[in-house]
């Protein structure tokens, strides 16, 4: 089935391709033939008016030679007249007839001196005293010129006739549309080798491909760009729109009409996230839209160069949501592993507490020590799992609760926390990156406190509380707390007091808390602790 169908395409271009080359013969050999015969009506009807005027001037040059030779005997003037006719190509017939209708001359020397019963000329109708017109004589259809003769003294002696016959006519007529037809196969011949010329030519800037079969693959390649998920912009070096695929109007809200808003809004977008690729010719990633339906949009934008320079740009348009999904199902995955792998150490802690007692004898104990940490496990996890219903922030916290045990920290859930993802749209990656951050940040504060009692106890509370419209994430520690002179550098890019390569967790966080529309702050006291508040509030 696949090879008929593919079988049946091949014959569909072919019939295309020969179609077009039928088109054009015929437009080229149609404009040969119509130039063709329009020229040769112009040159057949330029050369009858010449016939004409040559008739007419050979008829007036006889006359003032038969004036200037009439008193020469009759041989003599044979002779002149023969070899004036045998110089005269042009010229099939002359006569010459007296006042009273005798020829005087003929080219038919048979004819000399017999009566002239043709058409007598009517040269009271013709000022100039000489005219041409169609006629039939003893040779058949003729073309005739008449002049009239006089002698010096003015008076008229007779006519001179001029005569080429209608058959030497048609032989000039037949070589001058032989000529013509010679000619119009010689330029449909050139026509035909330029266009074979220019279609090498056309096929070579097509890559080598046939006009129909680069339509087949444009038409292909467009069901594939407009059959993806992902949001295709393609705009010249003039900032216009060379392409947008189906997803990409969708993501952009574009109906496919050409109003003046849409026009708009397509030059917004272009001038907010492309601008900068066509001018500088650089690659721009992950650059973030929300758009007006609130669709949340991750953006490449990527410059196209040719030999010739800089030929425009293409915005890649991604969904956000399905990328935070995945990331969400990611970082539930990450924070639960990282949860099973303190809880091991955590364990296997425990585990040789229970060895150590079972060694030394302590049963008992060692009974009671197991109901304890069984009994606090199993209300840690349903306190969570009770006040948090996203999983992957739930995961995370329960992951940083065995943490903290293996640092010596006691976590507290604060009396009343509660995540309730119904009361607020918040991205997951975003919650667990800003918690994620600052419970380690207060993690590596208290573990970097020296001096002091070593017994003393270092707790962390954590605390996240939600209603309609708003989230609030609070993360309080008992750690050496944050100087004065520093309190102002401690969300500067690299700023750390624990070292180099450090310094980035708050710099990012504030960062992500402030594109989403949050605030971030903290308060601190030396030798008492720091806590840190970040607040979300949306309509």
């Amino acid at each position: 089935m696949e090879e008929k169908n593919t079988s049946h395409r091949k014959s569909s271009l072919n019939n295309i391709r020969h179609e077009v080359q039928k088109a054009q013969v015929i437009l080229i050999v149609s404009i040969a033939i119509l130039l063709a015969a329009g020229g040769a009506l112009i040159s057949i009807h330029a050369n009858d008016k010449a016939l004409d005027q040559n008739l007419q001037n050979t008829a007036e040059l006889i006359s003032r030679l038969y004036v200037s030779n009439q008193s020469h005997g009759q041989a003599t003037i044979t002779a002149l007249f023969d070899s004036v006719r045998e110089n005269l190509s042009e010229v099939d017939v002359i006569s010459i007839i007296d006042e009273n209708n005798t020829r005087l001359y003929h080219s038919n020397h048979e004819l000399i001196g017999t009566e002239y019963d043709g058409t007598v000329p009517d040269f009271p109708h013709h000022q100039h005293g000489f005219y041409t017109e169609n006629d039939i004589g003893p040779s058949g259809p003729q073309r005739r010129a008449y002049c009239a003769l006089h002698d010096y003294t003015g008076r008229y002696r007779g006519f001179i006739m001029t005569i080429i016959l209608k058959t030497s006519i048609r032989s000039v007529t037949v070589k001058i549309v032989v000529l013509f037809i010679i000619v119009t196969l010689g330029a449909v011949l050139i026509e035909l080798a330029l266009s074979k010329a220019l279609s090498r030519k056309i096929k070579k800037h097509l890559m080598g491909y046939e006009p129909d079969t680069l339509t087949s693959m444009f038409r292909i390649r467009d069901k594939i760009l407009n059959s993806i998920s992902d949001g295709i912009m393609a705009v010249n070096a003039e900032s216009k729109v060379e392409f947008l695929n189906t997803a990409a109007r969708d993501m952009l809200q574009y109906d496919g009409e050409n109003t003046k808003l849409n026009e708009l809004h397509l030059q917004l977008f272009i001038q907010k996230f492309l601008t900068k690729t066509l001018v500088d010719g650089e690659r721009m990633q992950n650059l973030h839209e929300r758009t007006e339906n609130g669709t949340e949009l991750l953006i490449d934008c990527t410059p196209i160069h040719d030999k010739a320079g800089k030929r425009g740009a293409v915005a890649i348009l991604h969904d956000r949501t399905e990328y935070t999904n995945l990331m969400e199902d990611l970082s539930g995955t990450k924070y639960l592993v990282d949860s099973m792998r303190a809880n091991n150490h955590d364990f296997t802690n425990k585990l040789h507490v229970i060895l150590g007692l079972i060694q030394i004898g302590q049963y008992k104990q060692a009974v009671s020590y197991i109901e304890n940490i069984s009994i606090i496990q199993r209300e840690t996890i349903s306190t969570v799992m009770h006040s948090i219903d996203n999983p992957s922030f739930a995961a995370l916290l329960i992951g940083k609760i065995a943490r903290a045990s293996e640092c010596n920290v006691r976590f507290i859930l604060r009396e009343g926390s509660s995540y309730n993802s119904t009361h607020i749209t918040f991205p997951s990656e975003a919650l667990i990156t800003i918690s994620g951050n600052l419970i380690e940040n207060a993690l590596d504060s208290m573990n970097q406190m020296t001096g002091g009692n070593t017994e003393d106890v270092k707790e962390l509370v954590f605390g996240v509380f939600t209603k309609p419209g708003s989230l609030l994430i609070t993360v309080d520690d008992t750690g050496s707390g944050i100087p004065d002179d520093l309190k102002e550098k401690i969300f500067e890019n690299g700023f750390s007091t624990k070292g180099t390569g450090r310094g980035i967790g708050l710099y990012h966080t504030k960062q992500l808390v402030e594109s989403l529309g949050g605030t971030i702050s903290f308060e601190s006291q030396i030798g008492q602790g720091t806590s840190f508040m970040v607040s979300f509030s949306k309509a």
